[in-house]
């Protein structure tokens, strides 16, 4: 008996042997490291190691809270050493040490992990690098490859960055069958990214399937036009009875017609406005626990003229905006400045500002990256109408991807051939240096109010009588005090040609942009 314990023992040891060289941890033919664990203090510091290769190699999957110096090397001996910043709690990771097909796992840990149990609005409000975890339902699922989606807990939503498997690893989201409505624990810790609030490639403790969801749609895209009619709901209900929670800002468009069973059909009101949405709430229960179900619906709406002063405040949304301006600021390919960058991105300025827009469409949901600017011949000083939605980066308000509708082109013309023209409505853009900037007639200190100069070219020079800010801006703002516009300096403007006692002049030209004297 005892032989044969001893023989089962050595198989046993055997086994183990074999398995550590398989999965390539410390000690490999012509890879080897003095230690496959490294430790960093909690406070921030570095440690190092010995990495002996015969060969070149590298170090890969690292996370951003870690530096390892050198990522790479040649052959011989080479001391690496890993670093992080103070974390508040503790943390680690696996990075992968690789040279001509041999792979060396070496485990980072920095601290002692400890996770909080939290809420949501305790997440939102807590500390970034902080590992947490928190309880709530699943509301939106926005990538199925690595598991990004929102938990909503009641208390506040967090966004869901990568979601890892039963096993630890990514790109398998799909495996774990998660739907919306269903109740989820999960843990992982917060970053931040552009504002956003995020837990990063989480690991799931706990998965509560819900009893109620949604199983048809009529219509099926959730959609309806701008007449309105009815949408129709059929749920897969396990709960007892149906509960339907419209949100207090769609109440005024939208009510049910009808609740039968598991079936909810909804009255949507004639939309006056822009796109709008909202999402149904539908709730049920097993007597002693609440389950949700979620469904987005949309309604296409008019576009909504606007100014930019107006449109930059508004909130981010899917709503269309039509707004018109004057084409400045154009973004260059950082390539070649010479040219526009593909994209389109430029402002438009009307009499209220300026608005950014980020992505010009040659058409509604046209594609990106078509280089729509110079295709349409637009150019700084032209006249553009866009159509687009209200979207913010880092903050800052911008139209983004908005599609072209029309615009005037404004002709570049000379100081003397503007001065031959015929008065007439056409615009003309001239460029030239400024000269001969009229003063205020009380207090010759100051410039007249309303921005009457000279423009001058290689070819003769234009009066401009009245600078105004955009193309229907007002006059008398004293706009070159307020823009630093002096004599000697680059100017380009707009208008029409027009005379006063036959002289030639731009009256009420609109600024596009100037360039100081050097």
């Amino acid at each position: 008996m005892k032989a044969k314990y001893i023989i089962l023992s050595l198989i046993a040891s055997l086994a183990v042997l074999v398995g550590c060289e398989k999965e390539g941890f410390h000690f490999l033919d012509g890879l080897k490291v003095d230690s496959s664990y490294v430790s960093v203090p909690l406070a921030g510091g570095s440690n190092t190691i010995m990495v002996s290769s015969d060969a070149s190699w590298t170090i890969t999957d690292i996370p951003e809270w870690l530096t390892v110096s050198p990522a790479s090397g040649s052959a011989g001996e080479t001391t690496v050493a890993f670093s992080a910043a103070a974390a508040l709690d503790g943390r680690e990771t696996t990075v992968l040490l690789t040279s001509e097909g041999k792979t060396q796992r070496i485990n980072v840990i920095q601290g002692v992990s400890v996770v909080s149990t939290a809420s949501c609005a305790e997440v939102l409000a807590g500390p970034d690098s902080k590992t947490y975890r928190v309880t709530g339902t699943v509301t939106g699922i926005v990538n199925t490859t690595y598991g990004n989606w929102y938990l909503n807990d009641g208390t506040g939503e967090v966004y869901i960055y990568g979601t890892l498997d039963s096993k630890g690893n990514t790109k398998n989201f799909l495996s774990w069958g998660l739907e919306v409505g269903d109740e989820i624990t999960v843990e992982g810790p917060k970053t931040t990214y552009n504002g956003t609030v995020e837990l990063v490639d989480v690991t799931v403790i706990k998965i509560n399937k819900s009893l109620i969801k949604v199983a048809e749609m009529d219509p099926e895209d959730a959609t309806l036009p701008i007449e309105g009619g009815l949408f129709t709901v059929t749920l897969d209900n396990k709960g007892n009875g149906v509960y339907v929670d419209i949100p207090e800002d769609a109440q005024d468009w939208l009510s049910i017609a009808s609740l039968a069973g598991n079936v909810v059909t909804f009255r949507v009101a004639e939309n006056n406005g822009g796109d709008r949405e909202t999402t149904i709430v539908f709730k049920t229960t097993d007597g002693k626990k609440e389950y949700t179900a979620q469904q987005a619906l949309s309604q296409a709406g008019a576009i909504v003229e606007i100014v930019a002063g107006d449109f930059n405040a508004l909130e981010d949304g899917n709503a269309l905006f039509r707004l018109k301006g004057v084409v400045t600021g154009i973004v260059m390919d950082k390539n070649d400045p010479t040219k526009y960058n593909k994209y389109g991105n430029f402002y438009l300025n009307d009499e209220t500002g300026k608005a950014y827009v980020y992505g010009l469409l040659p058409e509604a949901g046209g594609e990106s990256g078509q280089d729509v600017l110079t295709a349409k011949g637009i150019k700084e000083g032209d006249i553009l109408t866009v159509v687009g939605p209200k979207a913010s980066y880092n903050g800052n308000p911008q139209m983004k991807n908005a599609y072209y509708v029309e615009h005037t082109s404004v002709t570049t013309i000379t100081c003397a051939d503007f001065n031959a023209l015929a008065d007439g409505a056409d615009l003309f853009k001239i460029t030239g240096t400024v000269s001969g900037i009229v003063m205020d007639k009380d207090d010759n200190a100051k410039y007249n109010k309303y921005g009457n100069f000279y423009v001058e070219d290689e070819t003769g020079k234009v009066y401009v009588y009245g600078l105004v800010p955009t193309l229907s801006g007002q006059s008398g703002q004293d706009l070159l005090t307020k823009l630093g516009v002096k004599e000697g300096d680059t100017i380009t403007v707009v208008g029409p040609k027009s005379s006063y006692k036959d002289s030639p002049q731009m009256k009420n030209a609109f600024y596009v942009n100037h360039t100081e004297a050097k």
